[in-house]
């Protein structure tokens, strides 16, 4: 197996999901070779809970892994762990957000301690009184091979080189094209920003407190449309980065005689606003399509090529489809739906919904980002960080329940949402509470509620004596 996990990747920004002027070639490639999901949806819209639930086929719920702080412990089952049980080495390169320290031992044979980083030479070009400065649009990078994830794939490479029976995960999580959008010269200038199409507009009625209350505090409504349009641009151009180190990894896959017989899985933890309404990067009760809606590309040898799936699917079907693959029985109780019938070619469930969940309430403190890892103003964090701390009602619990025809998004604390993709498919205008559409907001919400009763809790599998303790 291999998992090539960029961080921070939309579906909608890759050519082979239709992005007009993106630049593409190894991600339409392996399309072409494989099976590609046509929506694939996440379960959080945050790194550490997003792999959380792809690792376990958990919705967050479950066991609460609800911030940046909560990594899975020896207790709970994840994929990696199944794999480096029943044989295979493991090698992880790239960022962690996934696993507590305790548990890389029982799950990781190598997490590449000793691989070579580079320090990024991106600044951040901005003084602290420009309105730009916490945009996250910084100087480009000097050199393509002059960044952690080159290495990082260089490292995943000397793994495919090695001549051995034994088999093997290669798990990259890497960077790209996480902000701030900076990127190789060479890619950072790729594309003009009046070559886009229109972005989603700031301001529009009926969204939720934290949009404005961003823009505010990240000085955000002090950039223009031109202004977003270049972060996007260069988003972009980290994107067709992200895709030259996947031509990398394939090429090396293809000359080491691993194309018969390795899984070759592309899919990311979330979105990005990248611009759109007049945002950047993303928020824990967020449930945009730019945030939930993530590529999924799987090429597995003897499989179908060149079949797309349209229906349907959540991205922790990763790892029930995985463990059928390596003819692995999963040992706890999960929510994941294998996708081996889509893998063959045959169509999914078009009446599957995805589901997503975040935020936190004000009672749970222990979920809110430390401040005091974040006190500099100086620190483009600082602002994301400071708004949580001090004003938590614009991260209330929220949660999405999206079919292929309408999405729903609920915030008991907040300000809930409604959107008719069929009319609306870029969520401009927000019909919650709209009387023409009752009867299908009504059908949501009791769907979300039956998912949730469903799925709000595992029992164990061990079962306690009901006698006392022998003496």
């Amino acid at each position: 197996f291999v998992f090539f996990m960029p961080d921070e990747m939309r579906a909608e920004s890759l050519g082979c999901y239709g992005n007009p002027i993106v630049k593409t070639p190894n991600f339409d490639h392996l399309a072409q070779q494989g099976v590609r999901f046509e929506q694939c949806h996440v379960q959080n819209t945050v790194c550490a809970p997003s792999r959380c639930s792809l690792m376990t086929g958990w919705p967050v719920h479950v066991r609460g892994h609800r911030s940046l702080y909560y990594g899975l412990h020896p207790d709970e089952p994840n994929l990696l762990r199944y794999l480096k049980e029943n044989g295979y080495d493991v090698y992880w390169y790239g960022k962690n957000d996934l696993l507590s320290p305790d548990s890389f031992a029982q799950s990781v044979t190598d997490w590449g301690a000793k691989v070579e980083r580079p320090r990024s030479t991106a600044r951040n070009p901005w003084p602290q009184d420009d309105p730009h400065f916490y945009s996250f649009l910084w100087d480009r990078l000097p050199d393509r091979r002059e960044t952690s994830d080159y290495a990082n794939v260089q490292a995943a490479i000397k793994i495919l080189e090695q001549k051995s029976d034994r088999p093997f995960c290669l798990y990259l999580p890497l960077i790209t094209p996480h902000p701030p959008f900076t990127a190789p010269e060479d890619f950072y200038d790729m594309y003009k920003p009046a070559d886009l199409p229109p972005l989603r507009p700031p301001g529009l009625p009926r969204k939720p407190n934290f949009h404005e209350a961003i823009r505010r505090t990240r000085r955000l409504d002090q950039l223009s449309d031109a202004d977003f349009r270049k972060i996007q641009a260069t988003y972009l151009g980290m994107v067709s980065y992200s895709d030259w180190l996947l031509g990398q990894l394939m090429e090396a896959i293809d000359r080491t005689g691993h194309t018969d017989d390795t899984a070759l899985f592309l899919f990311s933890d979330h979105g990005e606003w990248a611009g759109d309404f007049g945002l950047v990067e993303k928020w824990p009760s967020a449930m945009e399509d730019t945030l939930t809606h993530v590529p999924l590309i799987a090429r597995i040898p003897g499989y179908q090529k060149g079949h797309v799936s349209h229906e349907i699917v959540e991205l922790y079907d990763v790892m029930a489809t995985c463990l059928d693959l390596a003819g692995i029985t999963a040992q706890h109780t999960h929510f994941a739906s294998s996708l081996i019938p889509q893998l063959q070619g045959k169509p999914g469930d078009p009446k599957r919904a995805a589901f997503c969940e975040g935020g936190y309430n004000t009672y749970e403190p222990q979920c809110f980002e430390p401040m005091q890892d974040f006190s500099n103003p100086a620190n483009i964090y600082y602002p994301k960080i400071k708004l949580q701390n001090d004003h938590p009602e614009t991260i209330t619990r929220t949660t999405m329940i999206r079919t292929a025809a309408a999405k729903l998004i609920f915030r008991p604390n907040g300000q809930s949402e409604l959107y008719d993709l069929e009319k609306d498919p870029r969520e401009l205008h927000n019909a919650y509470g709209d009387t023409s559409y009752a009867k299908q907001q009504q059908e949501l919400q009791s769907r979300l509620l039956n998912w949730y009763v469903r799925t709000a809790d595992v029992a164990p599998r061990k079962l306690d004596p009901r006698g006392f303790p022998s003496a």
